[in-house]
């Protein structure tokens, strides 16, 4: 039996989507780990040279403090702490960082700069996987030997309170915890309130040895509204507040004679420019580390902080707390804190350290030898044996001093030198499963290809050339910007042959065709002036003027949203409607654009789904009104009223309501006797499931975006009305015009093939709390909404053309599955060949993730091409 192209076509996405999984597989590589042992142990920490047989040192020497407290604060960007914010915002804190007894750093998180992953860097010292930006959204239990883990098995006492992710990676490993879900952005205020209300009981008692406390609110505000919000004074202002009642705290229970306490201030990661992360710009990857103790020397003048890694707080923090570093560690001691302990203190905590990691080097590279950091650290272990010599014998002398010091200074060299050879070397790959993941991909790639035409190949070159290096990935949507004025300008001159020539060789019309070649087959004429009641000559100016309402309404769509790299942190036109000064013209904005959502979507809808689409938009500017968003004519205060979470519900019983008159539709179509009957009940039912899907649309879309998707509805209506159905084109180039568009559009929302651009915030859009399934639902609808609006209404309009629908479909199913593979295929081979580039896990990682989820999308949308085709042709 010969299939469907449709169905042709799905089988090869389905192929291509298990040959991807497969290659991801072995593509994002196992971490850096040790196979000596699970966990490490003092039988693993090396004896003081020259010390022979004495007690204790073959040990951990002991720990340096008494307690700590670490307050990490979710998103929380160096420039929060260290800049004009901090000092406006953070007073206390500016005072201890500039004149107290501190240790101020700019500690760099590596990409993915997620929760999760950070949480394992700082825990664990380890580089986690690039996939760990997967596995954030449900974290199974750390295994790996960890800071939290010796903690415990020292007999430490711990306490936790804050992002549950902790209980997840660490189930009974707290004395006590109370863990908040951190993925309902919504609330910045419960989630904090809920961490605070513990301080005051937990510090006036002496049954902990460590306490950590993870602040959420301050992450949820920059997702709601971004850095520069109104919000996040205030929320600093709180955290500087909860710095200072512990530190008040920690200073009060401090006697003479004991420990020091450490206080340690710091975030997981920073924020975007945007409020989102993930990525791996500069205001992503800096954060603050601030060590705050007696230990330390009080500080009489500002001092710029230093630069370090997020994984040297945790050898640092293992050996002031006596504990052994663990093993996976890649991290080096932060030489700051112990710079008031003895010489050969500071030499033996080195020395372990640099012990730790040419372990770990030994384990993970064959050739480790040739490493210079390795045989750096040979040597100064080796000057470390003759300086111990001459210390236990007595010398006393300046020269052992100036000895002493230099060989701290080799050990130093050699810790970074051999950190940074383990930080470069993130994992292995497996290269069997990339290979026979690349394998499957071409075959169902040469199956796709076997009936390409010159036309298709042309439509996916933009989409090549977009992957070659990584400042074309970084500006991808440079590209598809330019292909969609290309093809505006080249409809433009199809309207043109189209409307004067025949006014001059009527005769040769059917000889000319347009510029992009089109059917040969019209069918049935048709005529937007009768359908729209107008003139002939009215039909000629708006055909000729819809290529250049295109071509402006994408220039102003460019304005809207910053996106890439370059250029993204310069302020665009979404930022001046969001400022509070002009909430007035942001309303008038998005009011406008919802009233012309309506009239260009109800036209195809039954009477009851005009209501329901009418209502639900109203119920979408009422949700907006009640997070501050925008403002209702009778609002004098932009303040928030509520969480929009009444309102966004409204919304979502519209939706459902309009999606199930337009399923009822289609499913009524299949009894019905006459064709024509069917054919446009089947109609209709579609363009109502597709007006469904924009309502839904709309309600995620921020206030700012709405424009976005007016012009998209605009832009499809013109199209349709003056081009598509006029110059005949056929099933393949409409696609084509319709992917590039979807894509264009993708960028236009200010998404980019960075992560950090993915808007998690909209994933609890009408949620009371946490549900993990509708969450990523609806932030995927929202990512993809640009494609997923395009590609339904491409479905719609190929199942409307009487002439031309039996084999549309098809077409259509199979030109997306093609445009999809070639350049899935193309980028797997290319990640492959640069799997070793420098910029492989901050630009190329997050790219192949992107190429694997919209191949899942595409993937689905040709499932309901497939359904709607298989339906067509099993009707007599």
């Amino acid at each position: 039996m010969k299939l469907s192209s449709s169905l042709f076509a799905l089988l090869c996405l389905v192929c291509e989507i298990v040959s991807i999984a497969l290659f991801l597989r072995g593509f994002f590589p196992v971490p850096v780990k040790s196979s000596l042992s699970a966990q490490s142990t003092e039988s693993h920490v090396p004896a003081e040279p020259q010390t022979g047989s004495e007690p204790n040192t073959s040990k951990v020497p002991e720990p340096l403090f008494k307690r700590v407290v670490i307050v990490l604060i979710d998103a929380l960007r160096e420039d929060f702490v260290f800049g004009s914010d901090g000092r406006r915002f953070m007073p206390y804190t500016s005072h201890v960082v500039e004149r107290g007894s501190s240790h101020s750093f700019i500690a760099k998180a590596r990409p993915p700069t997620v929760t999760m992953p950070r949480i394992k860097a700082l825990t664990t010292g380890s580089i986690p996987g690039f996939i760990d930006v997967v596995m954030n959204l449900n974290s199974p239990a750390l295994l790996e030997d960890n800071l939290i883990w010796q903690a415990k098995s020292a007999g430490k006492r711990i306490i936790f309170y804050g992002d549950d992710t902790w209980v997840r990676l660490f189930p009974k490993h707290f004395l006590e915890h109370d863990g908040t879900t951190s993925f309902f952005v919504s609330d910045y205020t419960e989630v904090d309130n809920n961490v605070t209300r513990h301080l005051d009981g937990t510090l006036k008692r002496d049954d902990w040895d460590i306490l950590i406390l993870h602040y959420l609110g301050l992450d949820h505000i920059g997702h709601i509204s971004g850095p520069h919000s109104s919000l996040i004074g205030p929320k600093l202002m709180e955290m500087d507040d909860i710095i200072k009642k512990i530190h008040a705290s920690l200073i009060s229970k401090e006697s003479e004679g004991t420990l020091p306490n450490l206080l340690v201030l710091c975030g997981d990661h920073g924020m975007s420019e945007t409020g989102s992360h993930g990525g791996s710009s500069e205001p992503e990857i800096n954060t603050p580390l601030v060590l705050i103790s007696p230990a330390f020397r009080r500080k009489v003048g500002f001092e710029k902080p230093g630069v370090l890694e997020q994984v040297d707080l945790t050898p640092t923090l293992a050996l002031g707390l006596g504990l052994p570093i663990s093993k996976n560690s890649v991290g080096h001691l932060i030489p700051a804190v112990f710079e008031e302990l003895s010489l050969r203190e500071q030499l033996r905590l080195l020395q372990i350290n640099g012990h730790q990691l040419s372990r770990l080097l030994q384990d993970s590279n064959p050739t480790f030898h040739k490493e210079a950091g390795y045989e750096q650290f040979r040597v100064a272990e080796k000057s470390h044996g003759s300086w111990m010599k001459l210390y236990l014998d007595g010398n006393t002398s300046e020269v052992l001093s100036n000895m002493g010091k230099k060989v701290l200074k080799q050990y130093l060299e050699a810790l970074k030198a051999m950190s940074s050879a383990l930080s470069k070397q993130l994992g292995k790959y497996d290269m069997y499963s990339m290979i026979m993941g690349m394998i499957f991909i071409l075959q169902g790639s040469d199956w796709t290809l076997s009936e390409l035409d010159a036309l298709l190949l042309i439509g996916t070159v933009g989409h090549t050339l977009s992957l070659g290096s990584s400042s074309f990935i970084e500006e991808e949507h440079q590209t598809w910007y330019f292909l969609l004025n290309t093809l505006c300008l080249a409809i433009f001159q199809d309207v043109c042959r189209k409307y004067f020539r025949e006014q001059r060789h009527r005769g040769e019309e059917r000889d000319e065709g347009p510029l992009l070649p089109s059917s040969t087959e019209e069918g049935p004429s048709f005529s937007p002036a009768v359908e729209l009641g107008m003139s002939s000559g009215s039909e000629k100016w708006l055909a000729l003027a819809t290529p250049l309402l295109t071509l402006t309404c994408c220039r102003l769509l460019r304005s809207l949203n910053q996106t890439g790299v370059q250029w993204a942190h310069l302020p665009d036109f979404g930022h001046w409607l969001n400022s509070g000064d002009h909430k007035a013209f942001l309303s008038v904005l998005a009011a406008v654009s919802l009233v012309l959502i309506f009239l260009l979507v109800q036209r195809h809808c039954s009477l009851v789904s005009k209501i329901a689409l009418a209502l639900g938009l109203l119920g979408v500017y009422s949700y907006r009104a009640a997070v501050g968003n925008v403002l209702f004519p009778w609002q004098h205060s932009s303040r928030a009223v509520s969480k929009g979470t009444v309102e966004a519900q409204f919304v979502y019983v519209f939706v459902l309501g309009i999606l199930f008159t337009g399923v009822k539709d289609l499913l009524r179509s299949q009894v019905m006797s006459s064709a024509v009957d069917s054919r446009r009940l089947k109609s209709r039912g579609l363009w109502e499931v597709y007006s469904g899907v924009v309502l839904l649309v709309a309600l995620l879309f921020r206030a700012h975006n709405l424009p976005t998707l007016a012009c998209c509805l605009l832009i499809q209506t013109i199209m349709a009305q003056f081009i598509w159905k006029k110059l005949h084109y056929d099933a393949a180039q409409t696609t084509i015009m319709h992917y590039w568009f979807g894509q264009a559009f993708f960028y236009f929302q200010g998404n980019s093939n960075n992560i950090g651009t993915v808007d998690i915030s909209v994933g609890f859009v009408g949620l009371d709390s946490y549900v993990e399934a509708p969450a990523i639902f609806l932030t995927a609808l929202s990512t993809y909404a640009g494609p997923l609006l395009w590609a339904c209404h491409l479905l719609c309009f190929l199942s409307s053309q009487r002439d031309r629908a039996g084999m549309g479909l098809g077409h259509g199913s199979y030109c997306f599955a093609l445009l999809r593979s070639i350049p899935a295929v193309f980028y797997v081979v290319l990640v492959t060949s640069l799997r070793y580039h420098l910029f492989i896990w901050s630009v190329f990682s997050p790219k192949l993730l992107y190429e694997a989820m919209h191949t899942l999308i595409t993937a689905a949308v040709c499932l309901f091409f497939t359904f709607m085709d298989q339906e067509r042709s099993a009707r007599p």
